[in-house]
């Protein structure tokens, strides 16, 4: 079953259970995924699908942060169930093995002996991962922190 279709079944079940914060999450979920689709003027495949909700998670965790910060506590707790609700459409993350492995393999594959190559590490590593969620920032980070070892 495609993933939009998934929503919209999982919409319905929403509606019917009268589960305001899934009903919520599941109609903006459908509707970033519709516009992107009228954007490219064509449905979208489930890779497509996978990165627009992976933009709408990072969305999510950032307003976490800034709310944390703001000190406005039950904004965060509502952008938390949020990001629970949006995480059960994602494939399974990569652990951190998979993680360590892609990066030394990314390094290996694009002849990388100092930050300046972090780059071509970072999309080597994503390449490797596909299919699986990646957080970019914790990615990133774990690149930055192996090329710094070797400089």
């Amino acid at each position: 079953m495609a993933l939009i279709e998934r929503i919209q079944k999982d919409l319905t079940e929403a509606m019917m259970a009268k589960d305001e914060l899934r009903l919520s999450v599941l109609r903006m979920m459908k509707s970033a995924l519709k516009y992107k689709e009228v954007e490219k003027v064509r449905p979208l495949d489930d890779a497509e699908s996978l990165q627009v909700l992976q933009t709408l998670l990072k969305q999510r965790r950032e307003s976490v942060e800034q709310f944390a910060k703001g000190g406005r506590q039950d904004l965060a707790d509502k952008e938390t169930k949020e990001i629970a609700i949006l995480e059960v459409y994602m494939p399974a993350g990569a652990s951190d093995a998979d993680m360590s492995a892609a990066i030394e393999a990314a390094i290996v594959e694009t002849g990388a002996n100092s930050p300046k190559s972090m780059g071509a590490v970072i999309k080597a590593a994503k390449a490797r991962l596909e299919g699986k969620t990646v957080d970019g920032k914790v990615l990133s980070e774990r690149v930055k922190e192996r090329l710094s070892k070797m400089a």
